[in-house]
């Protein structure tokens, strides 16, 4: 991995950018969410931030996929990221009440959503085919270590600045963000002629359903998540209730997969050509939902963390996996309307899982929700398994 990013210029151009990007995101989530709870003092209405933030976009993810292929993917990730910076720089200024502040994150989670599916779809531009799995590595490995930095330096922020210094700082990185990424040579993909914005939204979604092996990995990942994304909730309750530890630990434990995912892509970077692609993918199904499964049954704090961890392993190797197969299953001039519609789906997946979830949590408490959401999540593995041995599925390159 450190030798393709030493050697390709412009891979490490966007793994820089998205990183500063991701750093950004993970410091905006924090401040806001402190300076609502902060004014108003309800949870809901954290929850109302989140949810905009995270679910409202999916419902676009559509169309916001369509635009990576229309138009040069550089320069709608210059766009994206300068427009959010003024996005944040408004919201700084005027700390706006929580119907417009609730706007104005929607708007730029929106536009959030169109940088995503635009810069994993540029990747096979900027490798050969052979080195996509490295290249996503990389580029797990950079979001995963900005996603852990954010909330730290948001912490370290705040101790001498406010909410609107925090947030000013937040849309520089953006704007530093945009800076880099010109840097990147024109991405510009052929479009399908006289195809109208709708129309290309169909075509998105008809690629998935119509490619056996697409629709095998999206309904395979949505559904692992829907079993499995309530963890973070779970793993408060299992903490603080069953364990009887302070919220302080809780956090720790929450942690524990984000360093996972970081062991996750540093192992995958020494062997990632190791593993056929089909075999990391189903790997990461099963070990990303064992986890949780196994957390169920864990007797303490430290056996929690390091299940958790291992989740982390789980996650890292599916978002190798799925990002590399989409890459190499669809051409080009359409990656960027599927990446979108994939992460789309993943935002309804979760918002399933947190409200599935959280009622099962209420009615059996964490440990057996671990066991059953990871159980679930297993199963849905082993189903992705007799898929895809399946006669009629094709995981070769989009010709």
């Amino acid at each position: 991995m450190l030798t393709l990013l030493k050697d390709n210029g412009p891979l490490r151009v966007l793994v820089t950018a998205r990183a500063v990007s991701v750093v950004g995101d993970a410091l905006s989530l924090v401040t806001l969410m402190l300076h609502v709870q902060s004014v108003l003092g309800k949870a809901i209405a954290v929850a109302a931030l989140l949810l905009v933030g995270d679910f409202a976009p999916a419902l676009l993810s559509p169309l916001t996929g369509v635009v990576g292929d229309r138009f040069d993917r550089r320069t709608v990730m210059v766009v994206c990221e300068a427009a959010q910076g003024v996005l944040l720089a408004v919201i700084a200024l005027t700390l706006p009440p929580l119907p417009v502040l609730l706007v104005l994150v929607g708007v730029r989670a929106v536009i959030g959503q169109i940088f995503l599916p635009a810069s994993r779809a540029a990747v096979p531009s900027l490798v050969a085919g052979e080195d996509l799995a490295r290249a996503n590595t990389a580029l797990g490995f950079g979001s995963t270590g900005a996603d852990v930095i954010g909330p730290l330096l948001a912490a370290a922020l705040l101790t001498f600045l406010d909410t609107r210094g925090v947030l000013l700082v937040d849309a520089v990185s953006f704007g530093l963000s945009a800076l880099v990424l010109l840097r990147l040579p024109a991405l510009v993909v052929a479009p399908e002629p006289g195809e109208s914005v709708l129309a290309g939204a169909r075509a998105g979604l008809s690629e998935i359903w119509r490619n056996r092996a697409l629709r095998i990995l999206f309904l395979g990942f949505c559904g692992v998540v829907a079993c499995t994304a309530i963890d973070d909730v779970a793993v408060l309750q299992l903490t603080t209730e069953v364990f009887g530890e302070p919220d302080n630990v809780a956090g720790i434990v929450l942690g524990a997969v984000g360093a996972g995912l970081l062991a996750g892509y540093a192992l995958l970077a020494r062997g990632s050509a190791r593993m056929g692609v089909v075999a990391l993918l189903i790997t990461g199904f099963v070990v990303s939902s064992a986890g949780n499964l196994f957390t169920g049954l864990a007797w303490g704090v430290a056996s929690a963390f390091a299940l958790q961890a291992v989740r982390g392993l789980g996650i890292a190797a599916m978002d190798v996996a799925h990002s590399t197969l989409i890459q190499r299953l669809v051409p080009a001039e359409r990656a960027g309307r599927v990446f979108g519609n994939f992460y789309g789906g993943i935002g309804v997946a979760a918002a399933v899982s947190y409200i599935g979830g959280g009622l099962l949590l209420d009615a059996v408490g964490p440990r057996l929700t671990f066991v059953l959401a990871g159980g679930a999540g297993v199963l849905v593995a082993g189903w992705v398994v007799a898929a895809a041995r399946a006669g009629g599925v094709e995981w070769e390159p989009a010709s």
